[in-house]
Order: structure tokens, then sequence, then C-alpha cells
């Protein structure tokens, strides 16, 4: 494995391809089961077939950011073919100026291999050139991978004996002069001194150069500046070698396919271009279904997941068929990737598999797409591109993120024309601004904005009359994405700030020059004007006050954007990411809002803070310094625990701990969750994902950090969810897991977890689960050798008999329990009594539940009444029984807690049983009433009044037909 590695990262280190996101990539593990078209004979000597293998090998390697979809794709399963269209040299004219290509012709769909089908007689024994452009994310790269492949396994491009890729951006960067047959055998060892590129004869018609990525270099037609030269030995400059194979001065004979961005077309005469064809993406909901069932079906069909991964499948492509946004993104396929990364963290999550946050997916996209990406001079120049190199993502964060910040703080979504003229290039001066301008309008703008597809249906008439035409970004996560690293990147910087920056670092640069000045100065002028120069020694640290003071500010709009009073009653960030990817279903909105709740810009802030996103951001040109980073997190804690100590909304509390998990700091969340006391999730949709985040945040606390409650009441709970939140549970003492349909499999969980030394729980709610009588049976496995459990509620877990009298058992070896709670359950009179007689057997249990329990008047009766313990070490003292809202003729004293209790729950219990034991609660406040003197009779009737209010209640809930729910 090391040696592997070893000649993969000499292979890496030769020629560093560009990767893209919107490549599909394949491991090296799918080059065994490929076939070449040769026998075993020739292969071992055969030098083109000994390339081919190597070639296959080196393009499918696999990129760690491909690893969280499994890593173990094939090529005939990970392609989808995207749309391309042949265009005429006419048709490519004007494209610089466009803004937004939204317009795709109604041309029939051609494959590579047809573009290299003879044209006409005219160019007989000349190879072809084809130019393959499209825009940033459309799938050239996927192409040119795909084509590679497809040539080393014999499956397309047959009558070519050798295809040669080259990428043009290492070209760009050869500074020595080599002939082509140098630059071929430096890239391709086993190519050198080959006779198909002798230039002898007319061998070279069976070769097939590609080189892709042509906007990285600059090449120059002009006669004057490009000498001519035929000989593939003669050694001249690379860009020199691919203008003279393009003239077709070069090995006329040999064909070759460029790819290119739309805004460097021109860079190439068209009289030197025989074909050009444009890359769309994917332009119907099909190819994007195709796409993501390769993607999120394929690694998951022999799992348990298959058929969760199916139901996404489906979700998506209803919502990809309503031409809903997420089809406008998903035109292109970098962001078909994007939504599979996405939807592939929010519900695959591995507890065993490398940390993945959301913030890390959106940085590595980027990092995939923009990665060593530069914004050069624009065509028609002859300027060098290196001489005038710029980060493109840094670009895009200084105007597209700059739009997305003033979106998120004015609450706006959509954005017109002029809005887009104003931001994207408003202040734009000098020539070389514009060049760079037009470039990124063609090549990069609509990867980032789209037409707003629902403009017709929910726009305001207002804005409808004023702007027909409105943008939004593709997908929405990327607005909010793209202005949190504007603000951490500091874009937003105040004008003293700006000031203090320039004046700071000119100092800084000529410190020396100022110190000597000092020294002279001093002792020839008035002191007056020597503390003028002490001053501008001094100013730096006055930069660093203001700047500290800016990063603080950063760390207060954090806290300030994460508890936004207003947004406390929307779901969680992670449900509002599923519902922006699968959509919404149900009655859609009729009225158009721009007041969207951005809940998911502080959460990126955060994450962008982390170190594997900083280095992800720094190879791409945008540095986040960790100074930067030390000051907001100072701030950032300061803030988050003033803000815990008022109580927070379970939603809110779980956008918290989203932040915690993004911001990968276990000092930060510590110290946070030290100051909490609760985490109260009631009626969270808990998903794996959410419930990996909790315990991954708890488990950043030491050992003797515990929470006195969790609340994971009504969170559609699984085993597999309990299974991951057993690092959480070691931390609290009391847990409420009520309403969750946990079945008896969960309580072996719950088993090991009062099992394990280490976990501290006091009270457990069970209730409104189906444990059964052998999910129960399970639990009562750990009562004997725990010693922290006091109270255990196992109502309305559908206990029988046996059960009880099991329980009743397995009491006499316990001493923590103090209260006990079976009620609505299947226990009659026998096993009621006997659990009854073991508690007060018990040392320390002081409450036991029997209430809505099929009881007799005999039984309850038996049970208020029955006397101290049998044996004669008992303690003598009477456990307070709860069966009834009366004891005996008396009045419960906790007979308000069972109608709360009943009341509380009539939505999801059985309201005939209920009603019927309501019921049986009237006939014995009844009984017990007439059994008193008049002066007490008064508490029966009211009493009698909660339980007939309880009992309409129920009654008026009852759907018309009658039946109960």
């Amino acid at each position: 494995y090391i040696m592997f590695s070893r000649q993969l990262s000499q292979l890496q280190a030769v020629w560093t391809w560009t990767m893209r996101a919107d490549v599909s990539l394949y491991p090296a593990t799918g080059f065994h089961c490929r076939t070449f078209c040769s026998s075993t004979t020739t292969s071992e000597s055969d030098p083109i077939e000994i390339y081919k293998r190597k070639l296959f090998l080196w393009f499918s390697h696999l990129p760690r950011e491909e690893k969280q979809f499994g890593g173990y794709f094939s090529p005939e399963t990970m392609h989808v073919d995207p749309l391309i269209l042949e265009r005429k040299a006419e048709e490519t004219g004007g494209l610089l100026s466009s803004l937004l290509q939204t317009q795709i012709p109604s041309s029939p769909s051609v494959t590579v291999e047809q573009l290299f089908e003879p044209t006409d007689a005219g160019n007989e024994g000349r190879g072809l050139n084809v130019l393959l452009y499209g825009s940033v994310g459309t799938g050239k790269s996927t192409m040119v991978r795909k084509l590679v492949l497809d040539w080393c396994s014999g499956t397309t491009l047959t009558h070519f004996k050798l295809l040669v890729p080259f990428s043009c951006e290492d070209l760009s960067q050869m500074s020595k002069v080599a002939s082509l047959r140098d630059l071929v055998g430096r890239k391709y060892l086993h190519l050198r001194k080959h006779p198909l590129l002798s230039g002898e004869g007319n061998q070279a018609r069976d070769v097939l150069f590609l080189f892709n990525g042509m906007e990285k270099m600059n090449l120059d037609f002009h006669i004057g500046s490009t000498e001519l030269c035929s000989d593939p030995n003669e050694a001249l400059p690379p860009n020199v070698v691919v203008v003279n194979l393009l003239r077709k001065y070069l090995l006329p004979e040999a064909s070759i396919l460029v790819t290119t961005r739309m805004s460097a077309l021109d860079r190439i005469p068209q009289k030197y271009v025989s074909r050009y064809a444009q890359i769309f993406g994917f332009n119907d909901p099909d190819r994007q279904r195709a796409y993501f069932t390769s993607r999120l079906l394929q690694q998951s069909r022999e799992s348990a997941q298959y058929h969760e991964a199916q139901a996404l499948i489906e979700l998506l492509y209803l919502n990809l068929r309503r031409e809903s946004q997420l089809a406008a993104a998903c035109f292109l396929p970098s962001y078909c990737w994007l939504t599979c990364a996405t939807l592939h963290f929010l519900h695959f999550t591995d507890a065993n598999a490398p940390i993945r946050t959301l913030t890390g997916i959106h940085t590595s996209f980027l990092r995939l797409n923009f990665g060593g990406e530069v914004l050069g001079t624009g065509t028609g120049t002859n300027v060098p591109i290196q001489e005038h190199q710029s980060s493109l993502m840094l670009y895009i964060v200084r105007t597209v993120g700059k739009l997305a910040f003033d979106g998120v703080t004015y609450k706006r979504t959509s954005f017109s024309e002029k809005e887009l003229e104003q931001w994207i290039g408003g202040k734009t001066k000098t020539d070389e601004e514009l060049r760079q301008l037009v470039m990124f309008r063609t090549d990069v703008l609509d990867f980032f904005l789209a037409p707003c597809v629902e403009s017709g249906k929910n726009l305001p008439e207002a804005l409808n009359e004023g702007d027909q035409r409105r943008y939004v970004f593709t997908v929405p996560a990327m607005q909010e994405y793209l202005a949190a690293l504007y603000v951490v990147l500091g874009e937003n910087k105040s004008a003293l700030e700006k000031l203090t920056s320039q004046v700071s670092v000119a100092i800084g640069q000529a410190s020396e020059d100022v110190n000597a000045l000092i020294n002279i100065f001093s002792k020839l002028i008035p002191l007056r004007i020597f503390a003028i120069f002490n001053l501008l020694k001094l100013f730096p640290k006055l930069y660093e006050k203001i700047s500290s003071y800016n990063k603080g500010s950063i760390a207060r709009k954090m806290a300030a954007e994460l508890f936004r009073t207003e947004d406390s009653y929307n779901e969680d960030v992670l449900d509002q990411m599923e519902q922006s990817l699968l959509g919404v279903h149900g009655p859609q909105p009729k009225q158009y809002s721009e007041d969207k709740p951005f809940e998911l810009y502080p959460i990126f802030m955060g994450g962008l803070l982390h170190y594997g996103n900083r280095v992800l951001l720094q190879q791409v040109g945008c540095s986040i310094q960790s100074t930067t980073v030390a000051q907001i997190t100072h701030v950032l804690r300061k803030y988050l625990v003033r803000e815990l100590s008022k109580p927070q909304p379970p939603e809110e509390l779980m956008d918290l701990l989203l932040l915690l998990f993004e911001f990968q700091n276990p000092r930060l969340t510590a110290e946070v969750v030290a100051t909490i006391r609760a985490i109260p999730l009631a009626n969270i949709r808990m998903t794996s994902l959410k419930c990996f985040i909790l315990s991954s945040v708890l488990s950043c606390t030491p050992a003797s950090y515990h929470l006195e409650k969790l609340d994971l009441s009504s969170c559609l709970l699984t085993n597999d969810m309990l299974q991951l939140l057993r690092p959480a549970f070691r931390h609290a003492r009391n847990i409420n897991l009520q309403f969750n349909s946990l079945g008896p499999e969960s309580c072996v969980v719950l088993r090991d977890l009062l099992l394990d030394p280490t976990s501290c729980i006091r009270s457990l709610q069970l209730c409104d689960n189906p444990l059964l009588d052998a999910g129960v049976s399970t639990l009562l496995e750990a009562l004997p050798a725990n010693e922290s459990l006091t109270h255990l509620s196992l109502m309305h877990t559908g206990l029988g008999d046996q059960m009880a009298l099991e329980l009743a058992e397995s009491l006499q070896k316990n001493t923590g329990l103090q209260e006990l709670n079976v009620a609505y359950n299947n226990i009659g009179d026998s096993a009621a009594l006997a659990l009854v007689d073991a508690c007060r057997e018990h040392p320390n249990i002081h409450t036991v539940h029997l209430y809505l329990n099929p009881l007799s008047d005999v039984g309850k009766q038996s049970l208020y009444v029955r006397g101290v313990p049998k044996s004669q070490g008992g303690s003598g003292r009477r456990v307070k029984v709860l069966a009834s809202v009366t004891e005996g003729s008396e009045i419960s004293e906790d007979w308000h807690p069972i109608l709360s209790v009943i009341r509380q729950n009539a939505s999801s219990w059985d309201r005939q049983r209920l009603k019927q034991q309501l019921k049986i609660f009237l006939r014995d406040l009844e009984s017990g009433r007439q059994q008193q003197h008049f002066w007490k009779r008064l508490p029966f009737r009211r009493v009698e009044k909660g339980v007939r209010q309880t009992l309409q209640m129920l009654e008026k809930a009852d759907p018309p037909t009658g039946h109960s729910k």
C-alpha cells in the first residue's frame, strides 16, 4: 500500500491534473475489473498497452472529497452524459456580453465520438480540431475523464491508436523549452520515441491530442509572435508547440480536442477550428435523476439504507419535475454533486466515518471548482496571464459575496438585473478590471446566480411590473455561505479599519527608517514634533486594538444572528436544508415572502473558523489568520454563554449544537456546554445526524460534567439512533424518551447503558413506547446491578401480568429505585398486588403508578388497604399507590396529576379506553361521596367536575363517525 501511494504521489508530482467538483471520479479499484483491447502477450511488451493501463490508473484516482460517498464506484455506474450540442462558428459570437445564459437551442445532443466523424473531402488527410466549451460546472472535466477511461478500455474512439491528454495549467507553468516528443515523453514515459509521433508519413492520423482548460494558456497565433514549426523534435515553448499543432503545421494528420471556458473562445481563430461544441450539463430531470441514482443508490444497494435512498431519490425527482429552483440548480452537474453530498451528510451518518460538516462540504465544493483558479486578463490582450494573476475565489467573495451579504443583511433572496450590475461591476475603473469583469460574468456568474423560476408565480404584482426578471442564488445555502465568508475574511471592514490597516502596513514596511529618523531628529527638533514621531511608532498598536474590536463585532454578530427572536419558531437549520432540497410536500405558500430566515449564516461563520476549512480556503486564495480565529473565539464564547442563560426553544438549541459541531473546537465547546444544565429537544425531528451531533458535542465535555435533564420526547427516535446517542446519555441524569415508538430491540441499548459504570442516569422515562414484555424483560436485566436509577416510567409500554410479576421479582435485587410508573398497561389484580407487595418490601420505593390498568374495584381496594411488608426485615412504611382518583372512600392526593396525564396524552391514546376509565373514576367518586358526611362531599364534587370536563374534551375530539383515533 505504501509503495502504491508513493507511485501515485510521483505521478501527481509529474502532472497535477485539475480536479473539479463536476468530475465523475473513479477509484483505482475499478481498474482490476476492466478489460483492454489486446491479448495478454502483446500487452506485456506493447508500449501503448502499458500506457493505457498507466493512464487508466492515473485517471481513476479518487480524491478525499469523493470518499464520503463510499469510494467504490465504477465508471459504468457513475457517469451520466451531459447535453452536448454542436454549434456553428457564427453562433459563438456575442457570448462575452451575455449575462446568465439561460436559453438552450433545441438541437439533438451529440457525443464526442460523433464530433470526430469526417466533415468534408476538402480536409482529407488532415485531422480535426474540435473546440468544446462551456461555463464553470457544466461537466467539461467530467467528460474528459470519462473519455480517457473509455478509450483506455476500448469502448470509444477506437479508431485512434493513441490518445494523449494534457493539462493546459501544467503547460502554462513550464518555463523550459521542449519539443513535442519531449513533452509527451516527459509526461508519459512509455511513449518516448514512439513512431506515431515521429511525423513520418501519415502515422499521426491515429493520434488524438486532448488539451483540457485552454483558457489557462496564452496562445498567440500571430506569425510574428509564434514561429512556425513542423518538427516534433524541435524544442520550443509549450504554447508555441500547441499553436503549431492547432495550425496543422505540426503533425497535420493528428486530431485535437480542446476544452475551454466561454470567455476564451476567440483565443483560437475560427479558421483553425473544425467544429465547435457547447456543453450544457443536465438539461432535463431524467438526466438529473440518473445522476442522483448513481450517487445515492449504488453505495447503499447492499445496506439497510437502500430503501431510504430510494425514497430520497423519489422525493428529489418529484421536486425536479415540478420545475423547482432545485431543478435550475441541478442544470449544472456540480450542483448535483453538492446536492448528493448534502443529502448524504443529512441522511447517511456513520459514526465510524471521518467527521464531516456542512461548512466543510461547501468549502470542498468550492475548492474542487475553483482551486488554483486565477482571474487573468481578458480576451484580446497580449499580456501574459501570469503577470495579472489574482485568486478567482477571492474575486468571487468580493463581488458575489458582497451581494450575498447585502441580501442577508436586509433579508432578501432575489435580486434584479440592475442590482447585479451595481454589485458585480458597478465600481470598475481600469481596462484591466473591465476585462476581468467580462471574463467573470461570462464564465462564473451563472454558476452562482440563476433566474428565479417562481418569479411569475409568487412575486407580488408591484415587483413584476417594475422588474420582470429576478435572480436568486443557485442554491439558497450558497448565499449564506458566501455572506459568511465575506464577513469572516474581513471584507466588510469599516473605513477606519481600512485606513489604519494601510497606515500600519506602510509603517511596518518602513520601521527601520522610522527608527533611524527618530534617533536623528530627537537631537535636532523640538519635543512637540518628536512626540508626533512616537505616535506614528505606536500606530500599529492602535490598529491592533481597532482590528481586535472588529473581530469581536464578528463574534457578536454570529451570536445575535443565531438567537434572533423572530426566528425562534422556525424549524431547525438541518430541517430547512432538507426541505430546500426535497421540497415542501403539501399546500404551497400562496404569498411571496422575502423575509426568509437566514439561520445557516451564523453557523457557516463558525464552521469557516475550523482549521480544516481554513486550509481548504487557503488553497483557493482566501486566507483566515489564526489570530483572527482566536479573537473571534474569545468573544464568541462570552456571548454564547450569556445567551444560553436565557431559556431557548428546542429549535434554537439544536441550531446551537450544530454551530458547535461545525466549529470543531473541543475547548470552546466544553466551555459553552459547561453552562448548560438541560437540553430540551422535545418535538424536534431527530435524525441520525442530529443524534451524532448531540453526542459529539457532549463528548467534548469532561467525564465529570452531567446534564440535569435531556428531553428527547416525541423526537421519532429509532434503535439505530439510540446507538448514536449512547455517548450523550452517559452525561445525562434525567432522560426523557417518551413518545418515540421504541421497540423491544431498543431495550438492549438501554440495558447496556444502565449497566455502564460511567452512566449516572437517575430518571428514565420510557412511557408511550411499544416495549412490550420482551423489551421490558431485557431492561430488567440491568436492575440488580444498577445503583443510580431512582425513577423508572414504563407507562403505556404494553406490559402484561407476566411481566409485572417478573418486575416484582427483579425489585427484590434492586435497592436504588424510589418511584415506579406502570400506569396504562394491561396489569390485572393479582399481578398488581404482587407488584405492590414487592414495592413495600423494597427499601426505597415510595410511589407506584397503576392507574388506567384493568383493575377491579376489589383489586383497587386491596391495593389501598394492604398492610405492612410480609417479611420481618421490612421497613414497615406504607407505599403510595396511585390506582384511581380515589383511595377507597377518600379522594387521592394525586387526583390532579392523574387527570393532567390523561389530558396531555388524549390525542395519542385510545380515546375509547380513556373514556371508559374516566367513567370508572366517576363511579368511584360517586361511591366514595355517598360514604361521606355532607360537609365532606364538596371535595368529591370538585374532583368529579374535573373528571367530567376531561370526559367532555375527549368526546368533542372524537371524529364525526364516532370512531376513536
